[in-house]
């Protein structure tokens, strides 16, 4: 999310993100944001409880057209929303300033990045490493009961294991060579439109950070775990890896009310999405598969099962107020690739896109 979508509220990406967490309730992140925000930002952090309300200059405010992406060139990963360096009082980390000066690094270093050069590997700490094998540890038990069965046969190709955390050129080798995507470093939560549009071109924007140590089972925004656990691994199944570039596709040619709507079709797919295997509901959105919390909810069936139908108004998105109430569920990711690329197709590209392959 990173993610476009994820907080992590009570139970957090435009990545996570979904929750990553797998422990106790989590309270929300405030950044301290520019004050100078789009409308769409504002909805967005809004929505988020990011921003106490929009007041009535914020009502007032008109929207400029928007800029389409054409181009992964024009997507920018310098364009975040939040969740970076910055801390909110209630961050575990907010009085740790060797976490914070590292996390300011680590996000100086995903701007630097350029599309097509190599990813500097990160020097992860002991103390780092600990955190990852922590949570490692936890979710070991579930996913393989609970997790689907094409996010079980990707999982053994990236060899995630204690006492190293993975780098993103590693990941990059794997996908490369099995659906040609690329993972992008992100300092931190990304407008949803650059988000989005990194999909459409098959790069998937990833945090570097890790969640502060003090709360190994917990992150108020999405970190290197959420991003390697949960989203990274199905990106190397074909059909799913569709699924997700037609949510970007989507995107390229949506003004600021579609992109609003395509953050939510994200969010209950590839944040929190189901999917049916025979008689039973196996999880593949990475804000379920990276929470202890969220996957034993899931199977506990207390949460609602509706069809996901993209043409249709998205309820908003829940962050701040336990477990999901509902999951989207798919009948296959052959199924789920199918319908997203129809709304894909039912939405005009920009012109200089019309009739590209790459983004069929």
């Amino acid at each position: 999310m990173a993610v476009l979508g994820f907080v992590q509220g009570s139970n957090p990406c435009v990545g996570s993100s979904a929750r990553a967490r797998v422990g106790p309730a989590a309270s929300r992140l405030v950044p301290r944001l520019c004050p100078h925000r789009t409308p769409l930002q504002r909805q967005v952090l809004l929505e988020r409880g990011v921003l106490a309300g929009a007041g009535a200059a914020g009502a007032q405010t008109t929207t400029a057209p928007p800029t389409h992406i054409t181009s992964i060139y024009e997507v920018d990963n310098g364009q975040i929303l939040g969740f970076g360096a910055d801390l909110a009082e209630d961050h575990p980390g907010f009085h740790d300033e060797q976490y914070k000066r590292r996390r300011v690094m680590l996000g100086e270093m995903a701007k630097a990045h350029k599309i097509g050069a190599p990813i500097p590997d990160v020097e992860y700490s002991a103390e780092e490493v600990a955190t990852w094998n922590a949570v490692l540890q936890e979710l070991s038990e579930l996913l393989p009961q609970h997790a689907c069965k094409e996010y079980l046969r990707c999982l053994s190709l990236f060899n995630f294991r204690p006492g190293k955390v993975p780098q993103l050129s590693e990941m990059n080798s794997v996908l490369q060579g099995t659906t040609g995507w690329s993972i992008r470093p992100v300092a931190g939560l990304m407008h949803p439109r650059h988000f989005l549009a990194g999909l459409a071109f098959k790069h998937f924007h990833s945090t570097q950070y890790m969640r502060h140590p003090s709360k190994p089972s917990y992150t108020p925004e999405p970190d290197v775990v959420h991003e390697l656990i949960g989203h990274v691994p199905l990106l190397a199944d074909p059909a799913y890896a569709r699924l997700v570039q037609a949510i970007g596709v989507a995107s390229l040619g949506a003004d600021d009310k579609t992109i609003w709507h395509l953050t939510k079709v994200y969010w209950y797919t590839v944040e929190f999405g189901v999917v049916r295997e025979g008689d039973n509901i196996k999880a593949f959105g990475a804000g379920i598969l990276s929470s202890y919390g969220e996957l034993q909810h899931m199977a506990s069936g207390a949460a609602a099962l509706e069809p996901l139908d993209p043409f249709k108004p998205q309820p908003k998105m829940s962050y701040k107020d336990g477990f999901q109430k509902r999951y989207y569920v798919l009948e296959s990711f052959e199924a789920g690739s199918r319908l997203l690329q129809g709304y894909a197709t039912s939405l005009a590209l920009p012109e200089q896109l019309r009739g590209n392959p790459g983004l069929a």
